[in-house]
C-alpha cells in the first residue's frame, strides 16, 4: 500500500489542506484583531458618553434611626442602627421614545441612544405609621429616582405634588453605588394618604436600557427608531412590534410576578444591580466579523470540495495536476476571506461577498484555462466554485436550517462523486506499468503526477 501512487496522491492533497490550514489561522487572528479595534471604538464612546442605563424608581426613601438594646456582660447596652425604609409605588408607568444614532471612529461605529421618559407614579403613604415609636426617628423622606450611569442625565422636571413644587438635587442620596436624583419631601405631602408623581427626565446611554419594575402593578412602553432591539434581561415584552423603520414594545409585571416588594423589607441595603428588570439593548446585528468569522468556518469544506472536483476530474480524463497547482488553488480559495474581511469594512458583508467571489473566479478562470487546457473545463470549475460561494452565503443566512443544508451539500457532493466514478477501476491507479519499458532511468513511483 505505501508503493501505491494513489495512496501517495491522497496523503499529498490531505498535506496541502493541512498546510492551507496555517494562512486560515491567520486570516482568523486578523478578523479577531479588527473586531477587537471595532469593540475598542464602543468603549471608547461608552467612556466619552455614558455606559448601559438601569432605572430604578422614583421610590420614597426614609432616614430610620432605631435604638435597641442587647445585653452584653449582664449588663443592658443601648445601641443605634440606621437604615433607609423605602415606600414603593403602587402603580408605576414609564413611557419612553428613544432614537438611535451612530457616532463614527476611523471606519468603525457605535451606537448612542437618548430617551425621553415619562415617568408616572402612585405612592400611599399608610404604612407610615408604622414606622413610628419610642425608639424611632425618622429623617426627611425623599424621592430616589436612580440611573446606571448620571453622566447620562438630562434634562429633569417634576409635575408640582399638591401644589408643592419639589426640588431636584443631585445624588441618590440612599446607600449604596446608585447614581441619580432625589427629591425632598415636605410634611405637608407626606401627610397625604396616596399621592402622584410625575415627571419627565431625558436618559443618554450606550448599549441597553433597563426599568426595574418596582411598582406593585409596573408597565413600560418604549418606541425607538433602532430596528435590531436586543430583548433580554428577566421579562420578555408582552407585545412588540419590529419593523425597518424603529420598534415598539411594551412590558407588565407586578410584584405577584417579580417579589420586588421583598427586596426592600431587610432593612438592608439593596442589591441595585442585580434586580430583575425590563430591559433591550441597542443590538448590532450579526457584523461583518461575526459573519467573516462564521464564513471562515466552511474554508475547510469548500476547499475539500474543490480538491475532490479535481481529483475526481483526474481521473476520468486522465489529464494530470500537480500537488502545486492544487495548491495555489487552495491559497486563492483563502485570499477569498482576507478580500471578503478587508471590502466588507467598507462596503459591507454582501457586497464584499460578491466581490471576492468575482475576484476569486477571475483569478482561477484564467489560472484554469492554462491548466486545464481548456477554456469549457475552466468555465466549468469557475461557474462550480460560484455556486459553492452561493450556498457558502445561504449557510450563513440561515443559521436555523445552517446543519440541514450543509449535510444536503456534502451528501449531493459525495453522491456526484460516487456517480461519476461508479464504472471506474481504481485498481489501475494502484498498478504498477511493468509491461511499459522505461524511457529514461527515471525512479519516480509517483506516476499519476505525470
Amino acid at each position: 500500500m505505501m508503493k501505491s501512487p494513489l495512496f501517495w496522491k491522497v496523503s499529498t492533497l490531505l498535506g496541502c489542506i493541512l498546510l492551507l490550514i496555517i494562512p486560515l489561522m491567520m486570516v482568523s487572528t486578523l478578523i479577531s484583531e479588527r473586531e477587537s479595534y471595532r469593540n475598542e471604538v464602543e468603549n471608547t464612546l461608552r467612556q466619552s458618553t455614558s455606559g448601559p442605563q438601569q432605572l430604578v424608581g422614583p421610590l420614597i426613601a426614609i432616614p430610620v434611626t432605631e435604638i435597641y438594646y442587647k445585653y452584653e456582660d449582664d449588663k443592658q447596652t443601648e445601641h443605634k442602627r440606621s437604615y433607609m425604609h423605602f415606600i414603593l409605588p403602587e402603580t408605576l408607568m414609564v413611557e419612553g421614545d428613544q432614537q438611535v444614532e451612530s457616532r463614527s471612529i476611523g471606519i468603525y461605529d457605535g451606537q448612542i441612544w437618548n430617551t425621553r421618559l415619562n415617568i408616572k407614579a402612585q405612592f400611599t403613604t399608610d404604612k407610615l405609621a408604622q414606622l413610628k415609636g419610642e425608639t424611632v426617628t425618622l429623617g426627611q423622606p425623599f424621592i430616589v429616582t436612580g440611573v446606571g450611569d448620571a453622566r447620562g442625565i438630562g434634562a429633569v422636571s417634576v409635575s408640582k405634588v399638591n401644589g408643592e413644587t419639589l426640588s431636584i438635587e443631585p445624588g441618590s442620596g440612599v446607600y449604596g453605588p446608585l447614581s441619580g436624583v432625589h427629591m425632598p419631601l415636605s410634611d405637608k405631602v407626606m401627610a397625604l394618604k396616596t399621592f402622584t408623581l410625575e415627571m419627565t427626565l431625558n436618559l443618554a446611554g450606550t448599549g441597553s436600557f433597563s426599568v426595574v419594575p418596582v411598582g406593585r402593578n409596573s408597565e413600560m412602553t418604549l418606541t425607538s427608531n433602532w430596528p435590531h432591539p436586543g430583548f433580554m434581561g428577566n421579562y420578555l415584552p408582552v407585545k412588540h412590534d419590529i419593523s425597518a423603520s424603529g420598534f415598539h414594545a411594551n412590558w407588565q409585571s407586578s410584584w405577584f410576578a417579580n417579589n420586588l416588594g421583598g427586596e426592600f423589607n431587610d432593612k438592608q441595603t439593596p442589591e441595585w444591580n442585580s434586580m430583575p428588570a425590563f430591559s433591550v439593548t441597542v443590538a448590532t446585528p450579526a457584523d461583518h466579523y461575526q459573519l467573516t468569522d462564521r464564513a471562515i468556518k466552511y474554508a475547510i469544506l469548500l476547499i475539500t470540495l474543490t480538491f475532490m472536483a479535481f481529483f475526481v476530474f483526474e481521473t476520468l480524463t486522465g489529464l494530470r495536476l500537480h500537488p502545486m497547482q492544487y495548491l495555489l488553488v487552495g491559497l486563492s480559495l483563502v485570499l477569498f476571506y482576507l478580500v471578503l474581511l478587508a471590502l466588507s469594512e467598507h462596503v459591507g458583508f454582501t457586497p464584499a461577498w460578491i466581490i471576492a467571489s468575482l475576484v476569486g473566479a477571475l483569478m482561477n478562470g484564467v489560472y484554469l484555462q492554462a491548466v486545464l487546457k481548456s477554456w469549457k473545463r475552466s468555465g466549468m470549475f469557475v461557474l462550480a466554485l460560484l455556486g459553492l460561494d452561493v450556498v457558502m452565503w445561504f449557510l450563513l443566512r440561515s443559521e436555523d436550517s445552517a446543519l440541514l443544508l450543509g449535510s444536503a451539500v456534502m451528501a449531493l457532493a459525495l453522491f456526484a462523486v460516487m456517480y461519476l466514478t461508479r464504472h471506474f477501476d481504481w485498481y489501475s491507479l494502484s498498478q504498477s506499468r511493468r509491461s511499459e519499458p522505461p524511457a529514461a532511468p527515471d525512479k519516480d513511483t509517483l506516476r499519476i503526477w505525470k
